[in-house]
């Protein structure tokens, strides 16, 4: 996690990080602009998902993230995957990966003026370094699953907005 993470300027953006941007992170983008809109925060808020692969480059989100977040009323279906780039760190006050492999390729990829504040979607918001597992060779349970860590993930950063 970059160090100045206990800096308390309130953030304004925040970019979810996966390796496909198929499964956690189009998830974690929508759950979170949930919670943000429920909470009354959402105004002016950039929030937005990448992978850290190219892979999926303008596909849709899986179709299990997607049935995941429709049965818990959020819509991420009109949501395109896309690459992390550069300039995603001088868009976003936020860098969040889901787990330490991706958190190694956002490090790598950081260009060395950005300000940008990078971590661990789970440990940044609720102070555990906890690794949000990659579903997609699981079963609609692993989605779930991943669906209720990105909601207490998603309610624990509410407070940096």
């Amino acid at each position: 996690m970059n160090p100045t993470f206990a800096n308390p300027t309130p953030a304004r953006s925040v970019l979810f990080v996966c390796l496909g941007n198929i499964c956690r992170s189009p998830l974690a983008e929508g759950v979170f602009r949930s919670v943000l809109e429920a909470s009354g925060r959402a105004a002016n808020v950039d929030i937005d998902s990448a992978g850290t692969n190219g892979y999926h480059t303008g596909e849709a989100p899986d179709p299990r993230s997607i049935a995941v977040a429709r049965r818990h009323g959020i819509d991420i279906a009109g949501q395109r995957c896309r690459q992390l780039t550069a300039e995603d760190f001088d868009r976003f006050d936020l860098v969040l990966g889901m787990d330490q492999i991706n958190m190694t390729a956002i490090e790598r990829r950081r260009p060395q003026s950005s300000s940008a504040l990078t971590g661990l979607f789970h440990q940044v918001a609720l102070g555990a370094a906890v690794q949000i597992p990659d579903p997609y060779y699981g079963g609609e349970t692993d989605f779930e699953n991943v669906y209720r860590m990105v909601l207490a993930a998603s309610k624990g950063l509410l407070s940096r907005f």
